[in-house]
């Protein structure tokens, strides 16, 4: 579904997509509060992807400063905070970054409410984006990828297609992504051509009934 303006005639802003999306549970979880979805929730996809972030963390022997940008109702980065020197969660919706300071604020764990897109973002040896790009437009995707150069390691997990794919098909920021337009985003190629020292794909996980494969690769940038 594309939320749209109908005063204006053209979508809404992300943050207000992204309010609208946790307001209507339109990810689901009905009995949360709040809920990003089955790709934060769901074991199958959980697992392996803390295990995989989790080893790399545990392969420096001075712990790293962390930054998750997009960190949603934070199920994910709480199991991956021990092995941080410190970890901030970033999120746009106001709602979701007040409840989960209240929740999870110590003296390692720290939120800012931010749209990653347009805001500066906070220093960090290394930048988790998971399952985040996929939901925004290539114009919001480019202005995110200008500040990453600034960073050690990115660790970026995106829903792709199986088999081939045609990457980097456009879209509307919202609730929905790619994998219909049989397509999905790799920051490597047109238009973004994001330049990186190297990559290191740390996890792949098929989905059950043909519904893709969540890739997580770590790239190192500098």
């Amino acid at each position: 579904m594309t939320i749209m303006s109908k005063k204006l005639k053209k979508p809404w802003p992300t943050k207000a997509v992204m309010e609208q999306i946790y307001d209507q549970h339109l990810w689901g979880g009905k009995d949360h509060d709040f809920y990003s979805g089955e790709g934060s929730h769901n074991t199958q996809i959980v697992k392996p992807y803390i295990d995989c972030v989790a080893a790399f963390l545990q392969s420096h022997e001075n712990p790293l400063t962390v930054c998750d940008l997009g960190c949603g109702d934070f199920n994910i980065g709480r199991q991956l905070v021990l092995y941080t020197k410190s970890y901030m969660g970033i999120d746009i919706v106001d709602a979701l970054f007040k409840r989960n300071q209240k929740l999870y604020y110590n003296d390692n764990i720290s939120f800012a409410c931010l749209d990653i897109s347009k805001d500066e973002l906070p220093q960090a040896d290394c930048i988790i984006l998971r399952q985040v790009l996929q939901h925004l437009s290539n114009v919001e995707i480019q202005d995110i990828l200008k500040k990453l150069p600034a960073f050690q390691y990115i660790i970026l997990t995106e829903h792709l297609p199986t088999g081939d794919f045609i990457p980097n098909q456009d879209i509307i920021s919202g609730q929905g992504i790619r994998l219909k337009h049989n397509s999905g985003v790799d920051i490597t190629q047109p238009p973004f051509n994001f330049k990186v020292k190297s990559r290191q794909i740390l996890n792949e996980t098929v989905l059950d009934d043909q519904k893709g494969r969540i890739v997580t690769t770590l790239f190192t940038v500098f």
